[in-house]
């Protein structure tokens, strides 16, 4: 974490808490239990970990640029435009490693774009306007939800969370 002075750099130090906390539930679950689902129709473990990353990638990718444009393709094409490495990652070691870098050179790439540029507005993906800065919080509040997605899996295959071990004294 860094001294928080500005708006991104408080929204930069809430990613880099949330994207922690995630890589730890994620760490936690052993390499037997990353293609759980409760349900087939429900993401696995790995796939919400990918998952996160193409979110992350597009959102940092769209969200720099002087153009940005989230709805310069459908969903899918533009998450594909951006998320060739979470895709390519196949093991579990190469999923944690790319969380830990994406989160590192996102946070980079935001902070070298600026507090003006993410405090500018843009066309959302509901055609309505926000900020920049708004829209890197819907990217942090997305990863929330999926890291309390994986403390669910953690406690439905019967492991306790990284977090509730942390705060116990006895994990990570």
């Amino acid at each position: 974490m860094h001294d928080a002075t500005t708006l991104l750099d408080e929204a930069l130090d809430s990613w880099d808490d949330v994207r922690t906390g995630l890589i730890h539930e994620v760490r936690n679950i052993p390499a037997a239990g990353w293609d759980f689902r409760p349900t087939p129709e429900m993401r696995s473990v790995r796939e919400l970990a990918v998952h996160v990353l193409e979110v992350a990638m597009m959102m940092t990718g769209e969200l720099t640029r002087d153009d940005t444009n989230l709805r310069r393709a459908p969903w899918p094409k533009l998450l594909r435009q951006y998320a060739g490495a979470a895709y390519r990652a196949k093991t579990r070691a190469d999923l944690l490693s790319l969380l830990k870098s994406q989160l590192r050179d996102g946070i980079k790439r935001f902070r070298a774009a600026g507090e003006l540029h993410m405090l500018q507005h843009i066309e959302r993906f509901d055609g309505k306007t926000g900020t920049r800065l708004a829209w890197l919080m819907h990217g942090i509040d997305q990863e929330m939800y999926h890291r309390g997605q994986i403390t669910v899996y953690a406690r439905l295959l019967g492991i306790e969370p990284a977090l509730t071990k942390r705060i116990r004294g006895s994990g990570s």
